[in-house]
């Protein structure tokens, strides 16, 4: 099965479970025990480690791993211009466990320029060969939904979500320049739509469920409205991620013609492995013939192996409502979202893609 445009019959969503020599070196960085430097040499063997595993087994999109990143999300938002990391007083309140305390906060105006994430970029395109590198970051909704405000560097919300807008347009552009053809932005901020709590959740903080619908979708379809036509943008949609744990649940029916029908992305990572995300039947608002759909129908919290007939018989399930040409496979989320991992082991999520990738060969032939 030879595919030649992302995303792929058989794809992942980017974060992979972080060596133990890894995770020791972060550490004794953060006590001050090595130096930067030398943090960096252990994260570059450890890339270069895991891309010659993604190769071996057959992965076509090639990540990093999200191995210089301590979250999916604030490594890359912290650093933009007019951001700044901040210990808070709590963390993310997750099911029945609490993520660490770090958060960001608007400091300035917001821009890109000089990000350190396109020197990540480049490290990875460096020595993939001519295989694709996929390269993830969070969503420019994450910067609204997670970031402190300013009000005095602010005071129109309006002004911030357009300098988010521009940022990204830029950001796009100078991952594009330095190679990057298939780009990923991961978003948890629909997840707060996708409850009748959450929804009463934003109603409480102010907020118009719908009008709030819109902005997501209006952030989205101008941050990627410039991108070269050879470039891939897709979309993950996630309800939470940390330590094998989740954020919110729901199904997409609340929002579903928007995100099937609204979004101007290539292709959209969704989660369907559990009952927590609802049926398929909300793909009959797929309304683009080049939209492919990547089903997440193999959990990465947890290492044991789905049945893989009752996989093949989902995604025909999910064919009623949409074109088989149109589907394509991938666990539900990344292994890793945060530097702790998921409750399985390396081998679990090796095996995992194995067999996401028998099945899509199986299935599409």
């Amino acid at each position: 099965m030879t595919e030649l445009k992302a995303p792929f019959r058989y794809d992942h969503v980017g974060s992979f479970l972080r060596p133990k020599k890894l995770k020791e070196a972060r550490t004794q960085y953060q006590n001050n025990e090595i130096t930067y430097d030398e943090l960096k040499k252990v994260e570059d063997e450890a890339i270069i480690d895991l891309i010659n595993k993604e190769k071996e087994i057959g992965i076509l999109a090639i990540t990093d791993g999200e191995f210089r990143r301590s979250w999916w999300h604030f490594d890359f938002l912290g650093a933009l211009v007019g951001m700044e990391y901040y210990e808070k007083s709590h963390g993310l309140q997750f099911h029945n466990v609490e993520t660490s305390k770090k958060g960001i906060r608007v400091v300035g105006k917001i821009d890109f320029e000089n990000h350190p994430f396109l020197d990540h970029f480049k490290f990875i395109r460096e020595h993939v060969g001519d295989s694709t590198v996929k390269f993830t970051i969070p969503s420019p909704n994450m910067l609204h939904a997670r970031a402190d405000k300013n009000t005095e560097i602010y005071t129109n919300e309006n002004e911030l979500i357009e300098d988010t807008i521009k940022a990204y347009q830029k950001a796009i552009q100078a991952f594009y320049n330095e190679g990057c053809r298939y780009l990923q932005l991961d978003d948890t901020s629909w997840a707060s739509l996708f409850s009748e709590e959450t929804r009463e959740k934003l109603v409480a903080e102010g907020k118009n469920p719908q009008e709030y619908l819109k902005t997501l979708q209006y952030v989205i379809n101008e941050s990627i409205k410039n991108k070269p036509h050879d470039m891939t943008i897709t979309m993950h949609i996630c309800r939470g991620n940390f330590k094998s744990t989740f954020h919110s649940s729901g199904g997409y029916h609340y929002a579903a013609e928007v995100i099937f029908g609204g979004l101007n992305v290539d292709g959209l990572l969704l989660e369907f492995d559990d009952e927590r995300s609802g049926g398929f039947e909300v793909l009959k608002h797929v309304n683009r013939p080049d939209l492919k759909i990547v089903l997440g129908l193999i959990t990465s919290k947890f290492g044991e192996l789905e049945d893989k007939e009752a996989i093949k018989a989902r995604i025909h399930e999910a064919a009623k409502y949409v074109s088989l040409d149109q589907l394509c496979l991938s666990p539900q989320c990344g292994f890793s979202s945060t530097e702790e991992g998921n409750i399985l082991e390396e081998e679990n999520q090796w095996q995992k893609l194995t067999l996401i990738k028998e099945i899509a060969e199986e299935v599409w032939g």
